[in-house]
């Protein structure tokens, strides 16, 4: 059997794609994207745990929908108050849709604030170091505001 110049494996003149060079580029590209996508955490220490927190997810961020449905609620008893104000409604009935508001406030904080434990100081609690004196200080600051009010 004879052969032309080009070979039977060889590729045509008029194809200018090596197909070594296009796995070439797709190991590349395959290889950036792994790159981008890992942890600068797991990149220094590959042993290290990385957690939703040092990804910047907060311990709500699960809930995110129901807290912004809570809260909208509580905005819409405050839109109520101003407008008891503005039809003069009786003071105390005023001073029970203020109590209920206040309520509801300080429920979303303690839920918020339990998330944040969960979360936040657990993972500093994994961690260890200073990172989880930090945050339990942190918590306790925030708790006595919470008390105060």
């Amino acid at each position: 059997m004879t052969t032309t110049g080009t070979g039977a494996g060889a590729p045509s003149s008029t194809d200018t794609t090596d197909v070594t060079d296009v796995t070439d580029v797709t190991d590349t590209a395959d290889a950036t994207v792994a790159t981008d996508t890992t942890d600068a955490t797991e990149a220094a220490d590959p042993t290290a745990l990385v957690t939703d927190h040092d990804r910047g997810i907060h311990g709500y961020h699960h809930q995110k929908q129901e807290h912004l449905k809570r809260l909208r609620r509580i905005e819409g008893q405050i839109r109520g108050l101003q407008r008891m104000v503005d039809e003069d409604v009786y003071c105390i009935d005023i001073l029970t849709q203020v109590s209920a508001s206040t309520k509801a406030l300080q429920s979303f904080a303690l839920q918020l604030l339990e998330e944040h434990l969960r979360h936040c100081v657990a993972d500093a609690a994994l961690k260890g170091g200073d990172e989880i004196d930090a945050k339990v200080k942190e918590a306790t600051q925030a708790i006595a505001r919470m008390l105060r009010t």
